[in-house]
């Protein structure tokens, strides 16, 4: 009986032993990986909210600036661009933004915090290609001849008014993105984040 409890003593140590050295092993392997499911620096900032000066933007220009790797377009608008989307409420597809497509203080006619500024996601809602601004009215337009402004998806023909609401019978099902924002100043906005716009 001596022999044999020493014999299993001796196993025991050399299974706790080589137990606790395994366990070692395992969270020096785990600590690295672990680690490596934290988002990067570089992934950090490709989500991160931007901040954008507009105080160089003039009435009836667009600038564009990158969030989260698409192109955000901000638009200050003209009244004559203000006035128009009256006339698109019957010809567009959700006049009234009913569909998610914007944050609850954008579900407006202007789709916009401050009418006359528009802050839209430049990607259709079709297939994801990037319309064209095509602000020139009636037949100088290339849209039609009774264009009253907005943009043309060059892909598939889409169009949309200057609220970024998709007309209606086009391949686009939804109106664009508008991206959650919020005015800092007024003449500086942060695009993706609106804490409490």
């Amino acid at each position: 009986m001596s022999v044999d409890h020493k014999v299993d003593a001796g196993r025991r140590q050399l299974l706790l032993a080589t137990s606790a050295a395994g366990g070692v092993a395992v969270a020096a392997v785990a600590v690295p990986f672990v680690g490596s499911l934290t988002p990067s620096e570089r992934a950090k900032a490709a989500g991160a909210p931007v901040e954008v000066d507009i105080s160089k933007l003039q009435p009836g220009q667009m600038m564009t600036v990158e969030w989260r790797g698409k192109p955000v377009w901000i638009i200050n608008r003209t009244k004559e661009m203000l006035d128009s989307l009256k006339k698109t409420d019957g010809e567009v597809s959700d006049p009234n933004s009913d569909k998610p497509m914007q944050p609850e203080y954008a579900k407006n006619e202007t789709r916009s915090i401050k009418p006359e500024i528009l802050v839209a996601v430049g990607i259709c809602t079709h297939l994801g290609c990037s319309p064209s601004d095509k602000f020139k009215t009636g037949p100088e337009s290339g849209v039609s001849a009774d264009w009253p402004g907005g943009f043309l998806c060059p892909c598939h023909g889409s169009t949309f008014d200057l609220a970024g609401r998709v007309y209606k019978s086009k391949p686009a099902p939804d109106n664009l993105e508008i991206p959650p924002h919020k005015y800092l100043a007024d003449t500086k906005i942060l695009i993706g984040d609106d804490g409490k716009a």
